[in-house]
């Protein structure tokens, strides 16, 4: 009888650590210095939702801390930097990079309608690319959420970028439209978001900085209502700060290249962006 007790209690006692084992590989709890498969986890949802565009090694460094910090900000959760239960749920519910789009404007042909007015004849490549049935463009819905600046005091600089120079700037920047992304990608082979607004400006003649963070430093903080074609559109994703940028295209719409899908044309109002919105530059003269 004794040894039948026994037998229970080691039976109940062994299937409380089971489901505590369940519970931690489930939600773990991590924080810098960390490492090993869960952390690995955590990178892919991260890198998946945008906010990390290293690859996955396992370490839970500075970086990983920084990403983990810019989601519990955007999510309005404790900033930490330590991935509770919380975190870890929140964040595996989160939608993909770009895939937060309510269905009236996900990726589908567009139209001759949807062409900037701005904008010259496309040329073919362009048209290839737009026409693609995967989603490398949006349609546009024409809406235009009331996005304000993040910042009360942003580092601004004069317009630079001429009118009728702006057809030119958006004409090149469709016809790299499906182009792969690469973390540190600066040419047509496979472009990085800073990367590939840097090559767009220089094939018009136009130098502007390397990287999202000095990017965001040129022309006039605007409201997204204010912005023109042309235009640049930044977002806090990876890291704290300007860390993600495009260019804007008109009634809502804007050109990037995309983490997870390469460039595409995408919209501000979509869940995953409108979240994310760091503030518009006004860089058209």
């Amino acid at each position: 009888m004794r040894l039948r007790r026994l037998r229970k209690v080691f039976l109940v006692f062994g299937l409380a650590v089971f489901l505590a084992a369940g519970t931690a590989s489930a939600a773990p709890i991590l924080a810098e210095n960390s490492h090993g498969h869960d952390v690995f986890k955590l990178q892919k949802e991260l890198k998946r939702t945008g906010y990390l565009t290293d690859e996955p090694d396992g370490i839970f460094g500075s970086r990983t801390k920084n990403a983990v910090l810019a989601f519990q900000r955007a999510e309005r959760l404790k900033e930490t930097g330590v991935v509770d239960r919380e975190t870890w749920n929140r964040l595996q519910k989160h939608p993909a990079q770009g895939d937060g789009v309510p269905a009236d404007v996900q990726p589908a042909p567009s139209g001759a309608a949807n062409t900037p007015a701005a904008s010259p004849a496309p040329s073919d490549a362009t048209n290839a690319a737009d026409a693609n049935p995967a989603g490398n463009a949006a349609t546009g819905s024409g809406k235009i959420p009331v996005l304000e600046p993040r910042l009360k005091k942003p580092p601004e600089s004069r317009p630079f970028l001429v009118r009728t120079k702006v057809a030119g700037v958006i004409a090149t920047a469709k016809k790299y439209i499906g182009t792969p992304y690469k973390f540190g990608g600066t040419t047509p082979k496979a472009f990085d978001c800073s990367g590939y607004l840097q090559y767009v400006f220089k094939e018009n003649g136009l130098t502007i900085p390397r990287t999202a963070d000095e990017q965001f430093k040129l022309g006039k903080s605007v409201r997204t209502t204010e912005l023109v074609e042309g235009d640049l559109v930044f977002f806090e994703t990876y890291e704290a700060g300007a860390s993600h940028c495009g260019i804007y295209l008109g009634s809502g719409r804007f050109i990037h290249a995309s983490t997870s899908k390469g460039v595409r044309i995408d919209e501000l109002s979509s869940d995953y962006w409108r979240t994310h919105y760091y503030g518009g530059k006004h860089i058209v003269d």
